[in-house]
């Protein structure tokens, strides 16, 4: 353990709370305090700010059944609104530092494997039964249980599967790596830069920022990560101001000319949740939910328990406090995303920008989710982050993940195996979900090879099953007939 994670674990003897904020969400207990917590609901907006741009582009480029496309402008407001809300739930409700917004590849499943079947209002509504079954489990006990079924080096191994994924997300976002456009006449699936070298200012802003982070992290000055992308911010708007660059990507480091723009509701429930079984059938419908379920109940898990394992606040066994409110407002997240026709959203990975900050609690939340309520109004003003100022901090805290890889047994092949594939396949794959249904599959298999089944939870077989018809649904879909 670095001695900047030492510093942010909880003390043996919590201080008293200050007031009644401080008791609520704990804050002195957990070894916080206010500065810590609002730096990081500051860190984890700004990393995550990009989704106020993305998810619009995302779901406003796809044509639903009838060739209907749904407003940029209204999504822009739908995202931020749920973002707000469901974040500050989860703040309030599950009181750890887990920001919510509409979920990265989920939108995709929305926007090109539903809308192409049905009415974008029928694409929300199976987004709203995906969100109400995962409640489902929830109030059942199922979804928790899982969760304690899993090993605590498995744990361990996704938590540094997170770690490798979000600094592999930060390395593309920022431009510092790029899939190579003719990938017919090499092997190499991805390169350095955009040309197979560093060219542009826009990557130079980054290297620049991934090196001001860890030297500022390095000598333990607080507020490490918010003050590398508020740094970084300004010298991109400087050089964009003298530079000509034609592109940054997402966003663009400019003042822009209006600051308040209003925001516009038109999109919030229009939803309709029957629809899609009879516009694309039933069993089409439901397999669709059924991705959707699996893939936002093992991407939040594996969230939950990344983060919360940075953030020390996991216990003796591997448990998340309070699980069972986290994983429920997990789900009405995702219901909530279907209402107001932003996709289904969940907990998000880049609230490790906001724990390698030092947040340990909900509070942290409230200021994430005040700044999304505040690009309800100001977008313009609050996306003039670019990627590349950003994309330092998911490095810097994919290290911080990575040193738990030491807990790992590497000798014990029954946990070494599975942990390294639910490891390497996150970023391999681009996926939390793959990345743990690797592991969980190689956990069963192997276990079994050594004569060691007993040891694997009956839950853990169940999932693995699930998992099996997840990775070969395109063969499922065949037979059944679907496609």
């Amino acid at each position: 353990m670095t001695e900047t994670q030492k510093a942010d674990r909880r003390p043996t003897t919590a201080p008293p709370a200050r007031n009644r904020v401080d008791r609520y969400f704990r804050i002195s207990e957990r070894g916080s305090t206010f500065g810590r917590e609002i730096r990081g609901g500051f860190a984890t907006f700004f990393t995550m700010a990009y989704i106020l741009v993305l998810n619009p582009i995302i779901l406003g480029s796809a044509r639903d059944k009838y060739g209907h496309s749904l407003d940029t402008g209204q999504l822009v407001t739908a995202t931020a609104l749920v973002a707000c809300v469901m974040t500050i739930v989860m703040g309030v409700g599950g009181n750890l530092p887990l920001a919510v917004a509409a979920g990265l590849g989920l939108n995709a499943v929305v926007a090109f494997q539903l809308a192409p079947l049905m009415s974008w209002p029928d694409a929300m509504g199976l987004v709203v039964i995906e969100g109400a079954v995962i409640c489902l489990l929830v109030l059942t006990g199922l979804r928790e249980a899982i969760m304690n079924a899993i090993p605590q080096q498995l744990k361990q191994a996704i938590g540094v599967g997170i770690g490798l994924f979000i600094a592999f997300i930060g390395f593309v976002d920022a431009g510092f790596v790029s899939r190579i456009p003719d990938a017919a006449h090499t092997t190499v699936p991805v390169q350095l830069g955009a040309v197979g070298r560093l060219t542009g200012w826009p990557v130079l802003v980054f290297c620049v920022g991934v090196l001001l982070t860890i030297g500022l992290l390095a000598r333990k000055v607080r507020g490490a990560i918010l003050i590398s992308i508020v740094t970084m911010t300004v010298v991109a708007v400087v050089i964009d101001s003298v530079a000509d660059i034609k592109s940054w990507g997402l966003t663009t480091p400019k003042v822009p000319d209006e600051i308040v723009a209003a925001p516009d509701f038109g999109l919030v429930g229009h939803f309709s949740p029957a629809g899609g079984f009879a516009e694309a059938g039933v069993l089409t419908a439901v397999l669709l939910v059924f991705t959707l379920v699996l893939s936002d109940f093992f991407d939040a898990m594996g969230t939950i328990v990344g983060i919360s394992a940075e953030a020390g606040l996991l216990d003796e066994k591997g448990r998340v406090p309070g699980i069972g409110r986290v994983l429920f407002i997990d789900g009405a997240a995702a219901v909530a995303g279907g209402v107001g026709s932003a996709s289904s959203n969940t907990a998000y990975i880049e609230s490790a920008a906001g724990v390698g900050e030092g947040a340990r609690t909900g509070f942290a939340n409230l200021v994430t989710g005040g700044l999304f309520g505040l690009a309800l109004f100001l977008t313009p003003l609050l996306t003039i982050v670019p990627l590349q100022a950003a994309a330092p901090a998911l490095i810097a805290v994919g290290f911080l993940m990575m040193t738990h890889v030491k807990h790992i047994d590497w000798d014990d092949y029954g946990i070494a195996v599975p942990a390294f594939l639910t490891i390497v396949t996150m970023p391999f794959t681009y996926s939390i979900t793959d990345g743990i249904g690797a592991g969980f599959l190689a956990h069963v298999l192997v276990k079994t090879v050594l004569g060691r089944a007993k040891e694997v939870n009956w839950l853990l077989w169940g999932v693995s099953a699930l998992f099996l018809v997840y990775f070969a649904i395109d063969p499922v879909e065949q037979v059944l007939g679907v496609k």
